[in-house]
């Protein structure tokens, strides 16, 4: 593909991989052949496999009927040359048509089919003839917002019957953007030094020491080289900073590490054990955390284990559909379905009763998702509690703990109050709340 920029090529490969299910788009967009790019061309890169994957469905309701047979099925390198191409007609007003058809010729004839580049220019073509037609943008009910916004309607219908129409376009309509960087200040002069690189921050919606960013390269910037700041989504920050004190710390599922680390800095002179099911992420996260000294690691199912009562402390992160984190994750939304949810309860149950047998007497268990959806969150909670010897915890009684310490701003203090808790629980929904959206809930052992 020499007649292809290094930034779509790179693209192309990406989408093929996730499209056959080798691969997620957040760890390929970090392999060495894309960081090795210039870096307009590694966001030229980030942008069209992001957004390709963000509107998919669209774009294949715009690509399906102009097919000679629209029933047929597409060779994958020829569907994501179309999706590619028809992503940069209808959404980059800055790439030339002619770039953006002529690359994805090019890219077409890898497939081998000696038809697929005339079609994918023919279809091209018509589409950007019409890229100045309007979508209606009605959002009357969960098909038009499904429509409009690229997102399955199973999921949509959902929303609206748990949330409402409204919050509901806001999650869809923060999915389709770039989902926002956050920063944990880690040093007094972290936030000084990002502004002296040229970076441009906002408070966030919760934490005081954790700002949004607005414009600049993070990734070059001094304050993340001397190890000053961490990058890590809010929402994500705010669970662990709910979970609290303890003198023994369990960490059950707890790669990548950015919860683990809050709890060993909120709590220095604790001991500490993080587990994952996965050795190559543990160890990851064991470079990620190496100023850590009281965290041992193990690699373990937690769901298999047979614990005895020796924390104090247990957080209870559990793998999810994370639903609730498609702007940062958009291929989500195609590979999930509906049955999914029920499997997955059925593994964070396990998770839970089993991490459960691991707390003393008084002590506390946080469990949370990044996932939107009932099944993983109400109901497993409530299917839990049928089977111990655990009472709910409302979170708001944290708030007061949180605002004294200095974690929450006075806005979050009350944005948390308002809008962030649902019956005794923490659930921030994107487009709403600015970060990705969490459920957690707090449990207290009694006997």
């Amino acid at each position: 593909m020499s007649n292809v920029a290094p930034a779509r090529a790179a693209a192309f490969d990406i989408l093929l991989a996730v499209e056959r299910g080798t691969g997620h788009s957040d760890e390929l967009l970090h392999q060495p052949n894309v960081e090795r790019l210039s870096a307009p061309d590694r966001n030229l890169a980030m942008n069209l496999v992001m957004g390709t994957l963000r509107w998919q469905l669209a774009l294949d309701a715009r690509i399906t009927p102009l097919l000679a047979k629209p029933k047929a099925q597409l060779d994958p390198l020829v569907h994501i040359a179309l999706r590619l191409g028809a992503f940069q007609l209808l959404h980059l007003d800055r790439v030339p048509a002619y770039a953006a058809i002529g690359e994805s010729v090019e890219l077409a004839k890898s497939s081998g089919n000696r038809f697929a580049a005339g079609m994918v220019n023919a279809i091209l073509r018509k589409i950007a003839a019409r890229s100045e037609e309007k979508v209606s943008v009605k959002t009357t009910n969960s098909e038009t917002l499904s429509h409009t916004f690229a997102h399955p309607q199973w999921m949509v219908e959902r929303w609206v019957k748990n949330f409402g129409l409204q919050p509901t376009q806001a999650i869809c309509e923060y999915n389709q953007q770039p989902a926002p960087l956050f920063v944990r200040l880690l040093a007094p002069d972290a936030e000084l030094a990002l502004q002296n690189d040229g970076i441009e921050l906002a408070p966030s919606s919760f934490l005081s020491n954790v700002r949004r960013v607005v414009k600049g390269d993070v990734s070059a910037s001094s304050a993340l080289r001397k190890g000053w700041i961490r990058i890590q989504d809010e929402g994500s920050q705010l669970v662990a900073e709910l979970a609290g004190n303890g003198h023994s710390i369990l960490d059950t599922c707890a790669a990548p590490g950015g919860k683990t680390a809050i709890l060993a800095e909120r709590n220095p002179e604790a001991t500490m054990t993080a587990c994952d099911v996965s050795r190559r992420r543990l160890q990851q996260m064991q470079r990620l955390l190496n100023g850590f000294d009281q965290i041992q690691y193990v690699t373990v199912d937690v769901a298999n284990r047979q614990w005895t009562p020796d924390f104090d402390l247990v957080l209870c992160d559990v793998p999810c559909s994370g639903t609730g984190t498609l702007a940062r994750n958009p291929e989500i939304r195609h590979r999930l379905t509906e049955p999914d949810l029920k499997r997955q309860q059925k593994r964070q149950v396990d998770l839970v009763l089993s991490a459960m047998r691991a707390v003393k007497r008084d002590g506390r268990l946080l469990y949370s998702t990044c996932s939107l959806e009932p099944e993983e969150n109400q109901a497993v909670l409530q299917e839990c509690l049928r089977h111990s010897h655990f009472e709910l915890v409302r979170l708001e009684k944290e708030i007061p703990r949180l605002e004294d310490a200095g974690i929450l701003h006075a806005e979050g203090v009350q944005r948390l109050r308002e809008s962030a808790m649902a019956d005794g629980c923490l659930r921030t929904l994107p487009g709403i709340h600015g970060c990705d959206g969490f459920f957690a809930a707090l449990l207290v052992r009694q006997h």
